[in-house]
């Protein structure tokens, strides 16, 4: 005997026909769970994390050849916010002198960086095409994927440097409340106008950008207040624990920080989908 699905109950069949945003939240969880969007965010999480260790042996790889017979750079560099990234910052802690430039070690970092954020980006696609329930046969072929997912990176990098840039002027010790909400308000607007272009951009079906709005808004407010909260919680786990610790608090703070981004993005783009649909 088959079961009735929980979304044709009759009390919340009755609150959705009472209640817009009950038959929208409704539509959304249906597809959010019809759509595997919980395992696609999971796969653009993975790949994410996969992209920055490599990152790390580029920043790694840059500082050796910065310092390199630079005492007065070693110095400055240990009290800035670069000592307190994971395994980078513990080697910047005990001795910065013995990070090497290696040109390498710098080429294999980027090309494994690119090939990581390449395949997040794809997976992205096929996410967003999954909600929008694109048909296979009309999806794009892996070259034309790749290219976007190169506009992706760009648009997606332009995104990040921005965002950090406010995020240094906000940690300043003498900056005014009024101007710290200001600035958490510019990237929250820099991380909505990216999460619009990219529903935008990368999905094949290309929703209008009157209908990406309303989850790029809400995304790019949740975006923000999660880099003010990951920084602070992150600082402080490290501060407060060993080298060995504090690396390990790191690595799941980062990868549940990327985990939760992803789940905001594609539960956004199920939002939207939930909003054109018409009401019953």
């Amino acid at each position: 005997m088959a079961r009735t699905p929980w979304s044709e109950h009759p009390r919340l069949i009755a609150l959705r026909a009472r209640w817009r945003v009950v038959d929208v939240a409704v539509n959304a969880l249906e597809g959010f769970q019809r759509h595997r969007t919980g395992l696609n965010a999971a796969l653009v999480s993975h790949y994410g994390f996969l992209s920055v260790f490599p990152l790390f042996l580029v920043a790694t790889t840059v500082l050796g050849f910065v310092l390199e017979d630079r005492p007065d750079l070693q110095k400055d560099i240990i009290d800035s916010a670069v000592a307190q990234l994971p395994i980078v910052g513990q080697q910047i802690s005990i001795d910065p002198s013995g990070l090497q430039g290696s040109t390498p070690a710098l080429i294999i970092g980027l090309l494994i960086a690119l090939w990581a954020s390449l395949k997040a980006f794809i997976v992205l696609q096929i996410a967003l095409d999954d909600v929008a329930e694109v048909p296979f046969e009309q999806r794009p072929n892996p070259a034309l994927k790749r290219l976007h997912a190169l506009r992706g990176i760009g648009l997606v990098g332009l995104s990040v440097v921005c965002t950090t840039i406010l995020g240094k002027f906000s940690g300043l010790e003498r900056m005014p409340n009024i101007s710290r909400l200001l600035l958490l308000l510019a990237a929250a607007a820099i991380n909505a106008a990216t999460l619009t272009a990219t529903y935008r951009w990368l999905c094949t079906a290309k929703p209008t950008w009157r209908s990406a709005i309303p989850a790029g808004l809400i995304g790019g407010f949740l975006f923000a207040v999660l880099d003010v909260l990951g920084t602070q919680l992150v600082s402080r786990a490290i501060a407060n624990a060993s080298p060995v610790y504090g690396t390990f608090a790191s690595v799941i703070g980062l990868l549940a920080w990327m985990s939760l981004h992803a789940t905001i993005a594609l539960g956004g783009a199920e939002l939207n989908r939930a909003l054109a649909i018409p009401r019953q």
